[in-house]
């Protein structure tokens, strides 16, 4: 499955001001998962979705790396 990275997950939160224990709490996950997740730890795959369709909702936008390009985020409306 392509999925995000722990780097986007980390600039994702530093985009909408975010702790990683306010990304726990609104996607309903333990602060300790986000911390293992942005570690690159493994996380059961429906945590992992919780927390991509929460940054999502909160108007986060990811983007793939393509050729030379790198993966990134960016922030697509207001939260």
């Amino acid at each position: 499955m392509a999925g995000i990275s722990p780097r986007q997950i980390r600039a994702a939160r530093s985009l909408l001001g975010w702790t990683q224990q306010e990304l726990a709490d609104r996607a309903v996950v333990s602060g300790n998962t986000v911390q293992r997740l942005e570690r690159g730890v493994a996380v059961r795959v429906d945590v992992y979705l919780k927390l991509w369709r929460t940054l999502e909702a909160a108007g986060i936008e990811f983007i793939p790396a393509a050729g030379d390009k790198g993966e990134g985020v960016r922030l697509v409306r207001g939260n």
